[in-house]
């Protein structure tokens, strides 16, 4: 006898990205009577599919795809597989979009309006995903408000008919100044709207300046600092374990991995082989 197949819910909210709503279910009997939210819909379909009802017909979503629905339009919703379906959705208040175009003065006046229910875009429906897990297993405010604003100007520039942001230009002076708080901060390091607001510029202007200028968006930029420093400790000496620690990491295991994937070898193996030179 086969095992019913279970619905999962876990519903939180995102502090780093302003208490946006986050979802993340599997539902398989779950069928939603015509609603509406104050706020956007974005969602995107891990498995299975759904079937709803949205702007006076039918749709269906399958695997990958990505719904797309407005404040205050009414729709419905329920399985289209006989697996249910998986999907992890954002139900963001409006300002949690407009002040991303705001941001980079992309904003026309009125709301971002999505003409289409549901669309296929993989790029789209990678970044929705990183983001969800990211907030989903704790990542820093830095990184999930980084991938927040490069989510949310993608979707809106390539379903909401959004214009193109400017080019960033270049501010030396307050990506040097970054760089410096970052440093001093490793292990507790700022939001991205912190570091923004201590050199003067925009959340999502800073993010683009800071990546032209080294390469890397801030968080990823920290992440080497990070593994750099943790070689220098552990030319020192010091255990792997409190290396962990001082910088910021999780835990061992945590930094067991990024040190391997940068470097070849665990902590503890460079380490012994500094030590025994």
């Amino acid at each position: 006898m086969s095992t019913p197949l279970r619905e999962q819910i876990h519903l939180w909210q995102a502090p780093a990205l302003g208490d946006v709503e986050m979802l993340h279910a599997r539902y398989v009997q779950q069928r939603f009577a015509p609603h509406v939210h104050e706020g956007y819909v974005f969602t995107v379909i891990e498995s299975g599919a759904q079937c709803f009802w949205h702007r006076g017909s039918d749709h269906l979503a399958p695997v990958g795809s990505v719904v797309l629905i407005n404040p205050d339009e009414l729709h419905t919703g329920a399985k289209a597989h006989e697996a249910g379906w998986r999907y992890r959705a954002f139900y963001p208040e409006h300002q949690r979009v407009t002040g991303v175009l705001d941001e980079l003065e992309l904003r026309r006046g009125g709301l971002p309006h999505f003409r289409q229910s549901v669309v296929q875009d993989p790029l789209l429906a990678a970044a929705l995903s990183q983001l969800h897990r990211l907030s989903e297993q704790g990542a820093s405010a830095l990184q999930q408000q980084t991938a927040w604003r490069e989510a949310v100007l993608g979707l809106v520039q390539r379903h909401g008919h959004g214009a193109e942001p400017a080019a960033p230009g270049h501010e030396p002076l307050a990506v040097a100044r970054a760089r410096e708080l970052l440093e001093s901060q490793l292990a507790d390091p700022p939001s991205l709207e912190s570091l923004a607001a201590a050199v003067n510029l925009s959340p999502f202007h800073f993010a683009r300046v800071f990546r032209q200028a080294t390469g890397l968006p801030p968080h990823a930029w920290l992440k080497q600092r990070r593994l750099a420093r943790a070689r220098e400790l552990l030319r020192r000496g010091l255990p792997a374990l409190e290396v962990a620690f001082t910088l910021g990491f999780a835990d061992q295991s945590h930094l067991n991995r990024q040190f391997k994937q940068a470097y070849g070898v665990t902590p503890g193996a460079y380490r012994l082989a500094c030590v025994q030179r």
